[in-house]
Protein backbone atom coordinates (compact mmCIF):
# COMPACT_ATOMS: atom_id res chain seq x y z
CA UNK A 1 0.00 0.00 0.00
CA UNK A 2 1.06 3.19 -0.89
CA UNK A 3 0.14 6.22 1.69
CA UNK A 4 -0.32 9.84 -0.29
CA UNK A 5 1.40 12.23 1.83
CA UNK A 6 -0.56 15.46 1.85
CA UNK A 7 0.45 18.77 3.68
CA UNK A 8 -2.69 20.01 5.68
CA UNK A 9 -2.71 23.43 7.58
CA UNK A 10 0.10 24.66 5.61
CA UNK A 11 -1.57 26.21 3.17
CA UNK A 12 -2.13 29.80 4.34
CA UNK A 13 -1.45 32.28 2.20
CA UNK A 14 2.29 33.22 1.19
CA UNK A 15 3.87 35.53 -1.38
CA UNK A 16 3.13 33.86 -4.68
CA UNK A 17 5.96 33.16 -7.50
CA UNK A 18 5.21 34.19 -10.97
CA UNK A 19 5.08 31.00 -13.53
CA UNK A 20 8.34 31.10 -15.52
CA UNK A 21 11.51 29.38 -16.49
CA UNK A 22 12.97 29.99 -12.98
CA UNK A 23 10.54 27.63 -11.15
CA UNK A 24 12.25 25.23 -8.79
CA UNK A 25 9.66 22.00 -10.21
CA UNK A 26 9.04 20.55 -13.35
CA UNK A 27 5.64 19.55 -14.54
CA UNK A 28 4.10 17.19 -17.05
CA UNK A 29 0.96 16.49 -18.45
CA UNK A 30 0.63 13.19 -19.78
CA UNK A 31 -1.83 13.79 -22.20
CA UNK A 32 -2.33 16.31 -25.12
CA UNK A 33 -5.92 17.32 -24.39
CA UNK A 34 -9.28 15.96 -22.46
CA UNK A 35 -12.52 14.88 -23.56
CA UNK A 36 -15.36 15.38 -22.25
CA UNK A 37 -16.03 12.63 -19.41
CA UNK A 38 -12.00 12.27 -19.66
CA UNK A 39 -9.08 12.49 -16.96
CA UNK A 40 -5.46 12.91 -17.15
CA UNK A 41 -2.59 12.78 -15.11
CA UNK A 42 -0.31 15.55 -13.94
CA UNK A 43 3.04 14.80 -12.20
CA UNK A 44 5.12 17.19 -10.55
CA UNK A 45 8.79 16.39 -9.39
CA UNK A 46 11.40 18.96 -7.30
CA UNK A 47 13.33 19.22 -4.68
CA UNK A 48 12.44 19.61 -1.22
CA UNK A 49 8.38 19.63 -2.29
CA UNK A 50 6.02 19.01 0.78
CA UNK A 51 2.87 19.27 -0.81
CA UNK A 52 1.24 20.26 -4.22
CA UNK A 53 -1.99 21.46 -5.53
CA UNK A 54 -3.83 21.97 -8.34
CA UNK A 55 -6.25 24.48 -8.93
CA UNK A 56 -8.90 22.87 -12.16
CA UNK A 57 -12.48 23.44 -13.09
CA UNK A 58 -13.23 25.39 -10.01
CA UNK A 59 -12.04 22.18 -7.78
CA UNK A 60 -8.87 21.73 -5.71
CA UNK A 61 -6.94 18.78 -6.32
CA UNK A 62 -4.59 17.18 -3.57
CA UNK A 63 -1.36 15.52 -5.56
CA UNK A 64 -0.06 12.17 -3.71
CA UNK A 65 3.66 11.19 -3.47
CA UNK A 66 5.13 7.84 -4.90
CA UNK A 67 8.64 6.73 -5.90
CA UNK A 68 11.34 6.65 -4.04
CA UNK A 69 12.74 9.21 -1.41
CA UNK A 70 15.45 10.12 -3.48
CA UNK A 71 13.19 10.48 -6.50
CA UNK A 72 9.51 11.77 -5.57
CA UNK A 73 6.78 11.85 -7.67
CA UNK A 74 3.99 14.05 -7.04
CA UNK A 75 0.92 13.06 -8.63
CA UNK A 76 -2.86 14.60 -9.25
CA UNK A 77 -5.72 13.64 -11.25
CA UNK A 78 -7.45 15.73 -13.43
CA UNK A 79 -11.35 15.05 -14.70
CA UNK A 80 -13.79 16.89 -16.87
CA UNK A 81 -17.49 16.80 -15.94
CA UNK A 82 -18.86 14.77 -19.25
CA UNK A 83 -21.16 18.39 -19.84
CA UNK A 84 -18.26 20.67 -19.51
CA UNK A 85 -18.27 22.90 -22.87
CA UNK A 86 -15.11 22.16 -25.52
CA UNK A 87 -12.80 24.61 -24.41
CA UNK A 88 -9.46 25.88 -23.38
CA UNK A 89 -8.86 26.27 -19.03
CA UNK A 90 -6.51 27.59 -16.98
CA UNK A 91 -5.03 24.92 -14.66
CA UNK A 92 -2.80 26.40 -12.31
CA UNK A 93 -0.44 24.12 -9.89
CA UNK A 94 0.89 25.46 -6.19
CA UNK A 95 4.21 24.14 -4.67
CA UNK A 96 4.96 24.04 -1.13
CA UNK A 97 8.47 23.52 0.13
CA UNK A 98 9.77 22.66 3.69
CA UNK A 99 10.86 26.12 4.40
CA UNK A 100 7.16 26.95 3.48
CA UNK A 101 7.85 28.85 0.55
CA UNK A 102 5.61 28.05 -2.44
CA UNK A 103 5.19 28.74 -6.22
CA UNK A 104 3.13 28.35 -8.64
CA UNK A 105 3.13 27.50 -12.37
CA UNK A 106 0.01 28.25 -14.31
CA UNK A 107 -0.84 26.56 -17.56
CA UNK A 108 -4.03 25.24 -19.65
CA UNK A 109 -5.78 22.19 -20.63
CA UNK A 110 -7.58 21.83 -24.26
CA UNK A 111 -11.26 19.78 -23.35
CA UNK A 112 -12.71 18.76 -26.39
CA UNK A 113 -16.06 17.31 -27.47
CA UNK A 114 -16.26 13.54 -26.77
CA UNK A 115 -18.96 13.40 -29.33
CA UNK A 116 -21.51 11.21 -27.08
CA UNK A 117 -24.01 9.76 -28.94
CA UNK A 118 -27.50 9.15 -28.55
CA UNK A 119 -29.75 6.04 -27.71
CA UNK A 120 -32.84 4.78 -27.45
CA UNK A 121 -33.91 2.21 -24.35
CA UNK A 122 -37.34 0.86 -23.16
CA UNK A 123 -37.27 -0.84 -20.24
CA UNK A 124 -40.46 -3.10 -19.27
CA UNK A 125 -44.11 -1.60 -18.09
CA UNK A 126 -43.71 -2.13 -14.19
CA UNK A 127 -40.57 -0.19 -14.15
CA UNK A 128 -42.48 2.52 -14.99
CA UNK A 129 -41.64 4.40 -11.43
CA UNK A 130 -38.07 4.48 -12.21
CA UNK A 131 -38.71 6.44 -15.13
CA UNK A 132 -39.41 9.72 -12.51
CA UNK A 133 -36.73 12.25 -12.76
CA UNK A 134 -36.75 12.86 -9.16
CA UNK A 135 -36.14 9.20 -8.80
CA UNK A 136 -33.14 9.63 -10.86
CA UNK A 137 -31.72 13.12 -9.46
CA UNK A 138 -32.07 11.71 -5.95
CA UNK A 139 -30.11 8.95 -6.52
CA UNK A 140 -27.31 10.41 -8.27
CA UNK A 141 -27.27 13.12 -5.40
CA UNK A 142 -26.83 10.40 -2.79
CA UNK A 143 -23.91 8.87 -4.73
CA UNK A 144 -22.23 12.56 -5.10
CA UNK A 145 -21.75 12.69 -1.70
CA UNK A 146 -20.35 9.23 -1.28
CA UNK A 147 -17.90 9.46 -4.50
CA UNK A 148 -16.69 13.22 -3.17
CA UNK A 149 -14.77 11.95 -0.44
CA UNK A 150 -10.99 11.96 -1.65
CA UNK A 151 -9.31 9.73 0.67
CA UNK A 152 -5.51 10.10 0.88
CA UNK A 153 -4.74 6.10 0.97
CA UNK A 154 -3.61 4.87 -2.58
CA UNK A 155 -5.29 0.97 -2.22
CA UNK A 156 -4.57 -0.24 -5.44
CA UNK A 157 -1.38 -1.80 -6.60
CA UNK A 158 0.68 -1.77 -9.68
CA UNK A 159 -1.72 -4.26 -11.35
CA UNK A 160 -3.73 -1.37 -11.95
CA UNK A 161 -7.03 -1.41 -12.89
CA UNK A 162 -8.94 -4.44 -14.69
CA UNK A 163 -12.48 -5.19 -16.25
CA UNK A 164 -15.12 -6.60 -13.81
CA UNK A 165 -15.44 -8.91 -16.46
CA UNK A 166 -13.32 -9.52 -19.48
CA UNK A 167 -15.73 -9.23 -22.12
CA UNK A 168 -16.73 -6.99 -24.85
CA UNK A 169 -17.91 -3.81 -24.62
CA UNK A 170 -21.85 -2.91 -25.87
CA UNK A 171 -23.04 0.41 -24.50
CA UNK A 172 -20.72 3.45 -24.48
CA UNK A 173 -19.95 6.15 -21.53
CA UNK A 174 -21.80 9.56 -21.46
CA UNK A 175 -24.67 8.73 -24.24
CA UNK A 176 -27.42 10.28 -23.63
CA UNK A 177 -30.73 8.06 -23.19
CA UNK A 178 -34.17 8.12 -23.67
CA UNK A 179 -35.93 6.11 -21.62
CA UNK A 180 -39.45 4.50 -23.03
CA UNK A 181 -39.77 7.85 -25.04
CA UNK A 182 -40.35 10.04 -21.61
CA UNK A 183 -37.09 10.46 -19.54
CA UNK A 184 -33.66 11.78 -20.98
CA UNK A 185 -30.66 10.68 -18.94
CA UNK A 186 -26.78 10.04 -19.08
CA UNK A 187 -24.93 7.06 -19.48
CA UNK A 188 -22.47 7.64 -16.22
CA UNK A 189 -20.90 4.23 -17.76
CA UNK A 190 -19.83 1.45 -19.67
CA UNK A 191 -22.08 -1.93 -20.04
CA UNK A 192 -20.07 -5.00 -20.69
CA UNK A 193 -21.64 -8.22 -22.31
CA UNK A 194 -22.57 -11.02 -19.50
CA UNK A 195 -24.94 -13.32 -19.04
CA UNK A 196 -27.44 -13.43 -16.03
CA UNK A 197 -25.48 -15.25 -12.84
CA UNK A 198 -21.86 -14.33 -14.16
CA UNK A 199 -19.27 -13.48 -11.09
CA UNK A 200 -17.90 -9.63 -11.59
CA UNK A 201 -14.68 -9.34 -10.23
CA UNK A 202 -13.32 -5.99 -8.53
CA UNK A 203 -11.26 -4.00 -10.65
CA UNK A 204 -8.55 -3.10 -8.13
CA UNK A 205 -8.15 -3.17 -4.21
CA UNK A 206 -10.21 -0.73 -2.08
CA UNK A 207 -12.72 -0.46 0.39
CA UNK A 208 -16.21 -1.09 -0.03
CA UNK A 209 -18.85 2.10 0.69
CA UNK A 210 -21.93 0.85 -0.60
CA UNK A 211 -23.24 -2.54 -1.16
CA UNK A 212 -27.27 -2.42 -1.02
CA UNK A 213 -29.88 -1.81 -3.84
CA UNK A 214 -30.48 0.83 -4.97
CA UNK A 215 -33.69 2.41 -7.00
CA UNK A 216 -32.29 3.00 -11.02
CA UNK A 217 -28.86 0.87 -10.11
CA UNK A 218 -30.41 -1.90 -8.13
CA UNK A 219 -27.96 -4.08 -6.79
CA UNK A 220 -25.17 -1.95 -6.69
CA UNK A 221 -21.60 -2.14 -5.21
CA UNK A 222 -19.63 1.07 -4.80
CA UNK A 223 -15.58 0.47 -4.11
CA UNK A 224 -13.18 3.55 -3.22
CA UNK A 225 -9.61 2.95 -4.66
CA UNK A 226 -8.27 5.73 -2.89
CA UNK A 227 -7.19 9.46 -4.29
CA UNK A 228 -10.34 10.09 -5.41
CA UNK A 229 -11.04 7.29 -7.56
CA UNK A 230 -14.38 4.99 -7.20
CA UNK A 231 -15.69 2.21 -9.01
CA UNK A 232 -19.07 1.02 -9.27
CA UNK A 233 -20.98 -1.75 -10.65
CA UNK A 234 -24.59 -1.88 -10.73
CA UNK A 235 -27.82 -4.20 -11.57
CA UNK A 236 -26.48 -6.71 -9.59
CA UNK A 237 -28.49 -10.20 -8.60
CA UNK A 238 -26.72 -11.28 -5.69
CA UNK A 239 -24.21 -9.27 -3.79
CA UNK A 240 -21.42 -10.96 -2.25
CA UNK A 241 -19.13 -8.12 -0.01
CA UNK A 242 -20.93 -5.75 2.71
CA UNK A 243 -19.99 -1.58 3.26
CA UNK A 244 -16.79 -1.21 5.28
CA UNK A 245 -15.13 -4.36 3.52
CA UNK A 246 -11.72 -4.49 1.86
CA UNK A 247 -11.44 -6.00 -1.10
CA UNK A 248 -8.61 -7.07 -3.51
CA UNK A 249 -8.23 -7.24 -7.31
CA UNK A 250 -10.11 -9.80 -9.09
CA UNK A 251 -12.09 -11.05 -5.99
CA UNK A 252 -15.69 -11.67 -6.76
CA UNK A 253 -17.85 -9.17 -5.45
CA UNK A 254 -21.02 -9.94 -6.82
CA UNK A 255 -23.31 -11.63 -9.77
CA UNK A 256 -24.70 -10.02 -12.50
CA UNK A 257 -28.27 -9.72 -13.68
CA UNK A 258 -30.96 -6.76 -13.92
CA UNK A 259 -32.06 -5.38 -11.30
CA UNK A 260 -33.45 -2.26 -11.23
CA UNK A 261 -33.89 0.20 -14.05
CA UNK A 262 -32.71 -2.73 -16.90
CA UNK A 263 -33.67 -3.54 -19.92
CA UNK A 264 -31.54 -7.35 -19.59
CA UNK A 265 -28.98 -8.94 -18.22
CA UNK A 266 -25.36 -7.10 -18.27
CA UNK A 267 -22.82 -5.61 -16.43
CA UNK A 268 -22.94 -1.94 -16.00
CA UNK A 269 -19.42 -0.36 -14.91
CA UNK A 270 -18.82 3.37 -13.94
CA UNK A 271 -16.09 5.48 -12.55
CA UNK A 272 -15.35 8.69 -10.58
CA UNK A 273 -12.39 10.30 -10.33
CA UNK A 274 -12.30 13.34 -7.83
CA UNK A 275 -16.31 13.29 -7.69
CA UNK A 276 -16.51 13.12 -12.32
CA UNK A 277 -17.99 10.55 -13.69
CA UNK A 278 -15.34 9.23 -16.53
CA UNK A 279 -15.24 7.04 -19.19
CA UNK A 280 -13.90 3.40 -17.78
CA UNK A 281 -12.80 2.37 -20.87
CA UNK A 282 -10.19 5.86 -21.18
CA UNK A 283 -9.64 5.00 -17.39
CA UNK A 284 -8.31 1.48 -18.25
CA UNK A 285 -6.28 2.81 -21.09
CA UNK A 286 -4.68 5.83 -18.76
CA UNK A 287 -1.66 5.03 -16.83
CA UNK A 288 -2.56 5.90 -13.42
CA UNK A 289 0.59 5.79 -10.94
Amino acid sequence: MVVGLVVLGLWAPLARADSGPSLNFTVSLAFDALEQGGMGVVRVTGADIVGVQAQFLDRLIDFYQSGNRANPVWNGLLAVNMEQKPDTYPLEITVLYDDRSRETWQGQVIVRDAGFLRQDVTVSNDLGYLLEPETDRAERARLAALVDVVTRIHYWDQKGFIKPLDSEFTSPFGAWRLYNESLWGRHTGVDLRGPAGTPLLAPAAGRVVLAERLDVRGNYVLIDHGWGVYSGLAHLSEIHVTRGQMVRQGQVIGISGSTGRSSGPHIHWEVTVNGEWVDPQQFLETQVP
